[in-house]
């Protein structure tokens, strides 16, 4: 019992915790980038025509056909775009600055990584400034993701449209986003979780640090005393 308490203790110290938030941010960071243009946020398959199918993203719409294979054509205008794609790409651009920001200023608080002698507290700040920007990169993802899937599923199931008349549903990069969202808010959060976890650690050195100062003289008196 006492052997596995030791080893969990070994496991979780504040430089594995660091290590692990920014691989689990970065994981999340590139996820997100990779979704962004991806043209799979909404699919689309008519019964009228089974031999079609249709993408759409943030930039590009796709139509797939078996005589033709995938032919994709880009958005001619910027703000010809409905309101809903327009929101997601900014926020999706967003989320990537705000990522890349977090993770350059987490990597730089990280312990082990030198940026000058006696820089502790700037460390500090760095690791906080970055986990603040990659939660808000999170927040940014699963904004834009979350408010298309609630307009796709309230088209959906509009009845003033036909029955007959296709409508979009969800694509696989939707559930991408999702996942990078949630991998960047873990990240950003666990970030705050190693702060904590060297403030901890700092109070406990400097406790030791004065007992052993407190000790000193005493044993000093002693030796003295022993002499006389």
């Amino acid at each position: 019992m006492y052997g596995m308490r030791f080893v969990n203790m070994a496991l979780f110290t504040t430089k594995f915790v660091q290590r692990a938030s920014l691989f689990v941010s970065f994981g999340g960071l590139v996820t997100t980038i990779i979704t962004t243009f991806l043209p799979l946020w909404k699919t689309m398959n008519s019964d009228l025509n089974e031999m079609e199918n249709w993408y759409e993203g943030l930039w590009h719409m796709c139509i797939y056909t078996e005589e033709v294979g995938i032919h994709c054509k880009a958005f001619e205008s910027f703000l010809a775009l409905p309101l809903d794609t327009l929101a997601s790409r900014v926020l999706m651009c967003i989320s990537i600055a705000t990522g890349f920001l977090g993770v350059a200023a987490a990597f730089f608080g990280l312990q082990g990584v030198e940026i000058g002698a006696g820089r502790e507290r700037m460390k500090r700040t760095l690791l906080i400034l970055g986990g603040v920007f990659i939660v808000v990169s999170g927040i940014t993802t699963l904004a834009p993701v979350s408010l298309m899937a609630y307009i796709m599923v309230v088209k959906f199931w509009d009845e003033n449209l036909p029955d007959v008349m296709p409508r979009w549903e969800y694509g696989e990069a939707m559930f991408s986003a999702w996942f990078a969202g949630l991998l960047l808010v873990v990240g950003g959060a666990f970030l705050f979780v190693a702060v904590c976890m060297g403030d901890h650690e700092a109070k406990l050195r400097s406790k030791i640090l004065a007992l052993n100062q407190e000790q000193r003289p005493r044993t000093q008196h002693y030796s003295i005393t022993e002499i006389i």
